[in-house]
């Protein structure tokens, strides 16, 4: 007996410790999330709508969003805020951006080619478009990677909504009805709703597709279009003289 003892009292304080680590759960993700938050009022109507290109879109905004510590270690260093004026798309012709309760822009800045937002625990938001240009233009948007409008994966296959030319218009959550709408607010991941409804692996991304109308497409913005998918980053192999070449 005196030899079975030790283990005895071993193999009880393993299990002990064992359930101990198992009541912990995989730890918490940090940074933030869109929560379905409260009820709000958001009417809309349905409108008629062809896209000149259903698969392909004029621009496409990307926005990634997280609190100032995880929008630091996104960019790989400190942030230096932009301001107001990122996100602007086509030649200047659109332009996505988040805003707050009062309609004040978030924090933005750019590096590497990516757009970042700071956000707040707890803090409401809205997704602002400002349509620029002298034709509608339709814009579908998703949060976390889901559809703003029916809360499924999102897909440039599904419809949005149509902004009038020179048009400023606010996604404010999730559309429950044609009335209304659950608003966008910063929470935790794990109270996100992709994370409640399964899939949280795109928690902190924003996308916003705007697409042309068929027949309608400004010269203006068909034709910058064009010229910058047409530059070309290296022109010339060799320098060319100024004008006026001077014999030194």
């Amino acid at each position: 007996m005196t030899r079975q003892l030790p283990c005895v009292a071993f193999s009880l304080l393993f299990a002990a410790c064992s359930t101990r680590m198992g009541d912990l759960g995989p730890p918490e993700r940090p940074g933030l999330g869109t929560a379905w938050g409260e009820t709000r009022a958001s009417s809309i109507y349905h409108v008629s709508f062809e896209r000149e290109d259903p698969g392909r879109p004029v621009a496409v905004a990307t926005l990634y969003y997280d609190d100032g510590d995880g929008v630091r270690a996104l960019a790989g260093g400190p942030a230096p805020w932009d301001g107001a004026d990122g996100g602007i798309l086509a030649g200047g012709a659109l332009r996505v951006h988040l805003v707050d309760a009062r309609g004040a822009p978030l924090p933005m800045f750019s590096r590497g080619g990516r757009q970042y937002v700071e956000g707040r625990h707890g803090d409401r938001y809205a997704i602002e478009i400002q349509n620029w240009s002298p034709v509608r233009v339709e814009a579908v948007a998703t949060v976390d990677g889901l559809d703003v409008s029916s809360g499924r994966p999102g897909s440039f296959d599904r419809r949005g909504y149509v902004l009038d030319p020179w048009q400023t218009f606010r996604i404010e959550g999730f559309r429950r009805s044609m009335h209304e709408v659950a608003a966008f607010r910063f929470g935790a991941v794990s109270d996100s709703y992709a994370a409640e409804t399964g899939d949280g692996s795109n928690v902190g991304i924003i996308g916003v597709a705007l697409f042309a109308e068929r027949g309608a497409v400004s010269p203006w913005l068909d034709h910058e279009a064009a010229r910058r998918r047409g530059a070309d980053s290296f022109p010339g192999r060799f320098a060319r003289p100024p004008p006026r070449d001077r014999a030194w």
